[in-house]
């Protein structure tokens, strides 16, 4: 979803989420996050193995940050190599580059602390903070699980009333995803994740608030279709328009965080747990994907530029719009099944006599362990 969202004006993106509600692919991706980590690590924190937790997520977000950088310089380049050879200096301006180009001195620092980022890199610092502070939350979850989600209730509704914000660059510009806000999302569903969501199940999935919930998925569906249609938007009152927008993903709009919540109270009631279709083979690419998705984004983002620029350069027929939508999907699905199996490749293995090291400790056993239950 995020790969087709990317290339504009891209007929297959209709396939996605953002064109049928408030919410898109961003609270998907944050969610999913957020309920592993508190499904997986709960249980280690909860045994006494907190700074086991730490070093593991740290790590995470050590591998994270570096393919950031990584993913900035290739796709920095990729931008300023196409500018180049087709004479367009429109992709430079359109991807906020050009800054970098002429003053790369200073923008590489900025790049560095996360204050620079071009569009569509924004999504990874995002996730970098939030697991940063992933140990903290787990620990407090695993104590006060429902005193811990006040207080992110309570941070987002000063972070919306303040205007908090993470500052960027140029100066005087914040980060497009507020952590400050989309932490909410975050500790909700590792709230989740810790499984106290279960016990307002009865409520949750009661027949008034399925109803809720329906009712608003249809709400958000009309006006989203008003975008497309002005006959449809003649309807809306302006009262109600006035209220509705704007729509602010930068701080995690209610409008989008509960529709999110209305489309998953369907999802958990309507796909059971051990759900056949979800082990088709059919299924097998995605579920490829998925295991390997800090590559697969990184792939994803290089290869919506590449199915852009052909676009803008060449033809933005329906059949040119499918063919490379396929195309990077194809791409991606092949570079994920490469990775597993490479995965698969037994290590080498170098016997030492008195200098080897030490078997796993207890700590490292449990947090595989939990690894191989989520696989």
């Amino acid at each position: 979803m995020i790969f087709l969202d990317h290339i504009p004006h891209d007929v297959v993106s209709w396939l996605t989420l953002r064109n049928y509600g408030f919410s898109d692919a961003a609270e998907f991706f944050v969610f999913i996050s957020g309920y592993l980590v508190g499904w997986i690590y709960a249980p280690i924190v909860r045994g006494g193995l907190f700074l086991a937790a730490v070093k593991r997520l740290w790590k995470r977000v050590a591998q994270m940050y570096v393919a950031h950088i990584m993913l900035f310089l290739i796709f920095t380049a990729q931008i300023a190599r196409t500018a180049r050879r087709l004479d367009n200096p429109l992709y430079e301006n359109e991807l906020n580059v050009f800054n970098f180009l002429q003053h790369p001195d200073v923008l590489i620092g900025q790049a560095l602390t996360l204050r620079y980022k071009p569009v569509n890199l924004d999504v990874l610092p995002l996730y970098i903070t939030l697991m940063f502070a992933a140990p903290f939350i787990v620990w407090c979850l695993v104590r006060r699980p429902n005193l811990t989600l006040l207080g992110s209730i309570v941070f987002y509704i000063l972070s919306r009333w303040f205007d908090w914000n993470i500052a960027s660059y140029p100066p005087g510009t914040t980060w497009y995803f507020n952590p400050y806000c989309w932490q909410l999302l975050f500790v909700f569903a590792a709230w989740c994740g810790l499984g106290e969501i279960a016990k307002y199940s009865k409520w949750v999935w009661s027949k008034t608030a399925l109803t809720i919930a329906a009712a608003w998925i249809l709400f958000a569906f009309v006006i989203i279709m008003t975008w497309h249609s002005a006959f449809l938007e003649s309807l809306i009152p302006k009262w109600m328009i006035k209220a509705i927008y704007p729509i602010d993903k930068t701080d995690l709009d209610m409008l989008r965080f509960t529709h999110f919540l209305a489309l998953a109270t369907f999802v958990t009631l309507l796909v059971p747990r051990k759900w056949k279709p979800l082990n088709s083979v059919w299924l097998r690419p995605m579920i490829l994907c998925g295991q390997h998705s800090l590559p697969i984004f990184c792939i994803s983002v290089l290869l919506s530029f590449s199915a852009h620029w052909i676009l803008t350069q060449y033809t933005k027929g329906v059949w040119e719009q499918l063919a490379v939508s396929a195309a990077g999907i194809l791409i991606m699905v092949g570079i994920a099944w490469s990775l597993s199996r490479a995965a698969k490749v037994p290590d080498l293995f170098v016997r030492v006599t008195e200098s080897s090291e030490p078997a796993l400790d207890a700590e490292e056993t449990m947090i595989q362990g939990s690894q191989v239950a989520v696989q």
